[in-house]
């Protein structure tokens, strides 16, 4: 293919892609304002990581807390900002100052909750220490353990899923995701020292909610067992949907826990299991172990 024909190809190309933009097909939108900014939110996200576990997110030198804290409530509204105009079109752009005092109060009511996220943190760190015994410090959690850095973000984002911030938590959890192999909804609920072991594979829905004291290994579901539609067949959105699970838990990998059910303080459900009804308190529930046979190398059994 000679330049001219290249040149030719990309007009083609380039025209199609325009007609197709000009069709708003919802998935493209040049206008920046009403856009949140995916390497923004990123960088909040790891600017509020080092607020929390200050020295262990950032190497060399380490700014003022003020400092920091200035710096990520400027980008922090800015981003909502965006958010709120994307969702609300027309109708925030007759109210952008309100609008852009409204990102401040909701980026400041986020700020306000990191010393309690702190101490919640604490809490999960001191489990995950206290419930691996490959653990030799807090240092070595906090710096490795995939379960600790997603929980930080789901509990950051959680704050702004429960103040109505559009976009924004969701970017943040699958930031998360992304990272830690993870995925945790901003919308679910999680109690203080929880601790994800191994971590990869593990999903937990929306409207979960879980207690004090949870250990979950690697591959667990806490997910719905159903998506009920209107009278049009289009999903309801918002309704519960996902499991309650109560305080002093174990959930051992690749078990699958769904629907709006309840697992009962002090309960263990067992690895590969598949629960779809609710669990009294104290309950251990395992899987059919399956049938092993042997054979020798050498065709004797």
């Amino acid at each position: 293919m000679n330049r001219r024909e290249k040149n030719d190809a990309l007009d083609r190309i380039s025209q199609a892609l325009a007609a197709s933009y000009e069709k708003n097909l919802g998935i493209n939108d040049a206008a920046d304002d009403t856009m949140p900014c995916r390497e923004e939110v990123i960088d909040v996200t790891e600017r509020l990581l080092e607020v929390l576990f200050p020295g262990f997110e950032r190497a060399g030198s380490y700014p003022s807390t003020r400092i920091l804290l200035g710096d990520v409530l400027r980008k922090l509204s800015d981003q909502i900002g965006r958010a709120m105009r994307r969702v609300k079109g027309d109708e925030c752009a007759e109210c952008m100052q309100e609008c852009s005092s409204h990102s401040d109060t909701l980026a400041l009511k986020l700020l306000e909750s990191l010393p309690n996220l702190r101490e919640v943190l604490l809490a999960d760190v001191e489990a995950a220490y206290n419930g691996d015994p490959a653990a030799h410090s807090y240092d070595e959690v906090i710096l490795s353990y995939p379960g600790i850095r997603a929980i930080a973000i789901q509990r950051l984002a959680h704050v702004l899923f429960c103040a109505d911030v559009p976009l924004i938590p969701r970017m943040m959890t699958e930031y998360a995701h992304s990272e830690t192999g993870i995925d945790i909804h901003p919308g679910a609920t999680l109690g203080k020292g929880i601790f994800i072991d191994h971590g990869t594979g593990v999903v937990i829905g929306e409207t979960a909610v879980i207690g004090d004291n949870v250990r979950i290994y690697q591959g667990v579901t806490l997910g719905a067992v159903s998506f009920p539609k209107n009278a049009c067949g289009i999903l309801i959105k918002g309704l519960r949907r996902h499991p309650t699970i109560g305080s002093n838990v174990t959930i051992y990998s690749g078990a699958s826990v769904l629907g709006d059910i309840t697992i009962g303080d002090d309960s263990v459900v067992g690895g590969n299991v598949w629960l779809t009804e609710s669990l009294p308190p104290g309950t251990k529930i395992t899987a059919l172990p399956p049938e092993h046979r042997k054979k020798s190398l050498n065709g004797n059994k």
